[in-house]
C-alpha cells in the first residue's frame, strides 16, 4: 500500500497525492509511506527514488539491528516497532532526504498510522515537515515501548517469591520467564538508544535538523529511562534468583542437619541392637531376668543424653 502527503508552495498540506504528481507539484516537502508492499512498490525504492543498493538490501533482509547510515544526501534509518503481546520486534525503515521522508515496512504499523494522523493536522515547521515526520515516527515507536516495560515490571512485582516465603517453585519459574522477556526487550531498546545517540551527535551534517535537537534529545531521554528500568528489573530478577537459591540452600542444610542428628542418635542404639541380635549360644545377658528392660533403659538413656548434648550445642536452632 502506497500513500503520499505533500506540502505545496502555498503551504497547503495535500493528502492522497499520487506518485506521478510529485514532479509537477514540486512540493516543499513530502512523505511517502510504503506499507505491506507488493513487488511493484518494492521496485520503487530503486527505480523511482534510486536509493543506495545497500539500504534497499537492508530493507528486504529482515531483521536488521537499529542503525543509521548516511548515503550522500540521504539518511537511512533502521528502527524497530514492538508487539507488546509477544515482544517481537518488527523492522521499520526510514529514508530521510533533503525535502522528503520515505517509510518502508512489511507489516501494519500503528505508530506510523498515528504519525500520519498527526502530520495531517500539523502546522508548525511548514518547510521542514519531513524532519517532523522523522521525529514523529521515532517518538511514537519509543513511546510504544513503555507499556511493555511497565507490564513486565508489574508482573515481576506480582511474581516476587519472597511474598510466598520462597516455597512456591512456580514463582521463581515466572521470574525466569520474565527475565527472558526483559532480555528480548533489551535487544530492541539498547540499539535504539545507540541510534538516537548517533542521531543527536551527527545533526550538524543534516541541514535544518539542528533546530530539532531538543525533540530528538527528548526521545533519547525516554530511551535512557527505559534502559535504566530494564536494568533495574534485571537486577531485581537476579536478586530474587539469588535469594531463592540461598533460601532453599539454607532450608536444605537445616533438613540435612536434622537428619544427621537423628542418624547420629540412632547409631549407638543400632550398635546395641546389632550386638544383642547375634545368635550366639552363650550370651550372659540373655539369661538375665530383666535384661530386656535394662537394654531398653540403656538405649533411652544414651538417646536422651545425646539429644540433650546436641541441643546444648545448638544443633536444633
Amino acid at each position: 500500500m502506497l500513500r503520499i502527503m505533500a506540502m505545496d508552495k502555498k503551504n497547503k498540506l495535500r493528502k492522497d497525492v499520487r506518485l506521478e504528481e510529485l514532479n509537477t507539484l514540486d512540493p516543499v516537502w513530502y512523505w511517502v509511506d510504503i506499507g505491506q508492499p507488493n513487488e511493484q512498490e518494492i521496485g520503487l525504492l530503486e527505480e523511482h527514488f534510486q536509493f543506495h543498493p545497500l539500504a534497499i538490501e537492508d530493507c528486504l533482509h529482515l531483521l536488521q539491528r537499529p542503525k543509521m547510515d548516511l548515503y550522500e544526501d540521504v539518511q537511512f534509518f533502521v528502527m524497530h516497532s514492538l508487539d507488546c503481546d509477544t515482544l517481537k520486534p518488527h523492522e521499520i525503515n526510514l529514508f530521510l532526504g533533503p525535502n522528503y521522508a520515505v517509510t518502508f515496512h512489511f507489516g501494519a504499523c500503528p505508530e506510523i498510522d498515528d504519525a500520519w494522523k498527526m502530520m495531517a493536522v500539523h502546522t508548525k515547521y511548514p518547510s521542514k515537515g519531513h524532519l517532523v515526520v522523522a521525529h514523529g515516527v521515532l517518538d511514537r515507536l519509543v513511546d510504544h515501548y513503555f507499556p511493555a516495560i511497565y507490564g513486565l515490571e508489574d508482573q515481576l512485582l506480582d511474581a516476587d517469591p519472597s511474598s510466598k516465603g520462597y516455597t512456591d517453585s512456580s514463582s521463581i519459574d515466572n521470574v525466569f520467564e520474565i527475565r527472558s522477556k526483559l532480555l528480548k526487550l533489551r535487544k530492541t531498546i539498547v540499539p535504539m538508544r545507540d541510534l538516537l545517540y548517533r542521531v543527536i551527535t551527527t545533526m550538524e551534517a543534516v541541514p535544518g535538523m539542528k533546530d530539532f535537537r531538543p525533540f530528538f534529545h527528548d526521545i533519547y531521554d525516554h530511551l535512557l529511562k527505559q534502559s535504566e528500568t530494564l536494568e533495574a528489573c534485571r537486577d531485581m530478577t537476579a536478586d530474587m534468583r539469588d535469594s531463592y537459591i540461598s533460601y532453599n540452600a539454607n532450608r536444605m542444610n537445616g533438613i540435612m542437619k536434622t537428619l544427621t542428628v537423628i542418624t547420629t542418635i540412632f547409631m549407638p542404639l543400632t550398635f546395641m541392637a546389632g550386638i544383642y541380635g547375634m545368635n550366639f549360644t552363650r550370651m550372659p545377658e540373655l539369661e538375665w531376668d530383666y535384661g530386656y528392660f535394662m537394654a531398653l533403659g540403656i538405649m533411652v538413656i544414651v538417646a536422651g543424653s545425646m539429644f540433650a548434648w546436641f541441643k546444648r550445642k545448638g544443633w536444633f536452632s
